[in-house]
Order: C-alpha cells, then sequence, then structure tokens
C-alpha cells in the first residue's frame, strides 16, 4: 500500500509538472529565461533521503520508471530522464549518508540533484543534437533558473511529505 501512496503522489507531481509552464508568470514565461520543472525528481530525492535505508534503493527504482514516464509523455528521446534521474537518485541515496536528514541538508541535496540532473539532460541533448545553446547561456539563462525555480518547489513539498516519507518508511520497515 506504502508504494502505492508514493506512485500516486509521483503521477500527480507528473501530470502537474506539465502544467507547471502555466502557473508561472506571463513575464517569466515569456521572458529568455528557461525553466525546467523537476518535480518528480524533488519527490523521489525526499525518498532518497527519507524513506531508503542503507540497503534499500527505491529512489533508483522510481527514479527509472517516472523519468521514462516524464521521456514517453514530454519528450521526443527515449531513456533520458530515466537514466538521469536513477543516476541523480542514485547519487543521492550515496551522498545523505555524510549528511544528517535535516531541513539544510535535504535543501542544499536537492539543489545538487537538480542543477546535477539538468547538467546531465543538457549534455546528453547537446550530443544528440537537440539543443545547440552555449555553456554561458545555458547556465545563465536556464540552469540557474531552473535550480530556484525547483528549490522553492522543493521548500514548499518538504513540510507537506517529509513527515509522511518518514512515516512510510518506518511502516515499510516493520512489515
Amino acid at each position: 500500500m506504502i508504494r502505492f501512496w508514493i506512485s500516486i503522489f509521483l503521477v500527480i507531481l507528473l501530470v502537474l509538472q506539465g502544467m507547471a509552464m502555466s502557473l508561472l508568470p506571463a513575464r517569466i514565461v515569456y521572458s529568455e529565461l528557461l525553466v525546467t520543472p523537476h518535480w518528480v525528481l524533488c519527490l523521489i530525492m525526499l525518498i532518497a533521503i527519507f524513506f531508503d535505508k542503507d540497503e534499500t534503493y527505491h529512489c533508483v527504482w522510481y527514479g527509472l520508471v517516472f523519468g521514462l514516464l516524464i521521456d514517453v509523455v514530454y519528450t521526443g528521446v527515449l531513456g533520458v530522464y530515466m537514466v538521469t534521474y536513477a543516476s541523480v537518485a542514485y547519487i543521492t541515496h550515496g551522498l545523505k549518508k555524510w549528511f544528517h536528514a535535516n531541513f539544510t541538508a535535504s535543501l542544499l541535496l536537492a539543489i545538487f540533484g537538480v542543477a546535477l540532473a539538468d547538467a546531465i539532460l543538457y549534455v546528453i541533448y547537446s550530443f544528440v543534437q537537440v539543443t545547440d545553446m552555449a555553456w554561458g547561456d545555458y547556465i545563465s539563462l536556464r540552469l540557474l533558473s531552473t535550480v530556484l525555480a525547483n528549490a522553492i518547489f522543493f521548500l514548499l513539498l518538504y513540510p507537506l511529505l517529509k513527515n509522511r516519507v518518514e512515516q512510510w518508511s518506518d511502516r515499510w520497515q516493520s512489515a
């Protein structure tokens, strides 16, 4: 039942992620700044930090499945988000061992994870020639705005789901 609820929340975020640009003010949407919502990744990182124990890797499986769903629904290149989200989940899972699971460390891991995911996506899309944006333009016009927007989303998501994810982890471990 716990996996069902986690999946439901991830599906809801997957749908809302597609509508995220319509929630922003028009002057931001039509400016030079490019914002990519990584809301599913934010929840996957919460799962990596607060749900998974040292020997479990549920976050990686969620990254694979929901990354593939993002690829199918929103992109034209299959496997890019799948590999990226699973890799970032695995790295976040490994890094959480060095930090205490508190708000500051979680926010820093989320910022690092979103920045890493977006940079990996940029490199892959540059390699397959889907984008031709220069590194300097990418950093100033897309990376910074994407990290800031997703950090704000993580700040909203954290108090809503952190305790719930910890409760699910406790129930999962006791079952």
